[in-house]
């Protein structure tokens, strides 16, 4: 699958995923504005999938985004055509992607929902996880062109790459939680949670999350990567989900609540590493080296 991409979505994580596309010899085709040569510039989301050739890939903020791109007002639906595939990186709810795919595939069009882990860092080095959920003949089509963005696995039918981000999500906001628990810990008995860092690091402890959040709380560092406000919109999905299942998620209802707090401190942009300031607040010290 060497045709034009069409490309919706570039913002913090789209424009480095779109970016690395094209570094791999892809010409795209983008709604909104990429100043970057193999890129055109389409008047809408139909407009992408008429001049697309096979793939289509969205990465919005939200499900209410998705579906006004794909099923709105010129949308994708009213110009993609039979044989396409319309890949949707953002990370929605299971059920809205199930609907959506639904819908494409009464014009004889593939969906894959494949929503990614990694934040910005990763977009930019092509190193995301990518979770896919679709049919398997349709996920191998595409897989080449995940493959460009990061390394991608198929997870199960459709809607079951979102089941595995909302996973991944809780995962990570836990883990987030546990190290700035930790290190507020350390900081309030008067041991340099620096140096905590070091002595666990290796140990069963360590965790891509350690790895990457406790230095950002030591510098004061909440740029995103991953945005508070969107990890609100992934544990939102997270207790709806889990609410219809029947499947109790205590941790992540106390972890929505202290989200919520940051967000209502002004923190909704921030990186969701700034759960140490949360801990801050909360037991009077502070993480950042002084």
């Amino acid at each position: 699958m060497s045709g034009k991409i069409g490309f919706i979505g570039l913002g913090i994580m789209g424009k480095p995923m779109a970016r690395n596309l094209i570094k791999a010899g892809y010409s795209l085709v983008v709604y909104r504005k990429l100043d970057e040569a193999g890129a055109e510039q389409a008047a809408s989301p139909r407009d992408v999938a008429e001049r697309a050739e096979d793939v289509i890939i969205t990465m919005l903020p939200d499900s209410s985004n998705v579906r006004d791109v794909v099923a709105g007002k010129n949308g994708i639906i009213e110009g993609c055509r039979r044989g396409q595939a319309v890949v949707d990186m953002s990370s929605i709810a299971p059920l809205a992607s199930r609907e959506l795919c639904a819908l494409l595939a009464e014009k004889d069009v593939d969906m894959i929902d494949a929503p990614v882990s990694g934040g910005q860092e990763k977009a930019e080095s092509g190193t995301l996880a990518i979770m896919a959920g679709g049919g398997e003949a349709a996920y191998e089509r595409v897989k080449p062109i995940l493959d460009v963005m990061g390394r991608s696995v198929r997870v199960g039918e459709s809607g079951a790459g979102q089941i595995a981000k909302l996973v991944n999500q809780t995962i990570v906001a836990i883990n987030i939680a546990a190290v700035a628990e930790g290190m507020s810990l350390a900081e309030k008995a008067g041991v340099d949670p620096r140096m905590v860092f070091e002595a666990i690091r290796k140990g069963l402890a360590g965790s891509q999350c350690l790895e990457d959040k406790a230095p950002r709380m030591f510098e004061g560092r909440y740029d995103p990567g991953a945005r508070i406000k969107l990890h609100i919109k992934d544990l939102a999905n997270v207790l709806e989900t889990g609410r219809a299942l029947h499947n109790s998620m205590p941790l992540s209802a106390i972890l929505m609540e202290m989200f919520q707090s940051l967000a209502g401190d002004g923190g909704e942009a921030l990186d969701h590493g700034a759960l140490g300031l949360f801990y801050e607040k909360l037991n009077g010290i502070s993480l950042k080296k002084s």
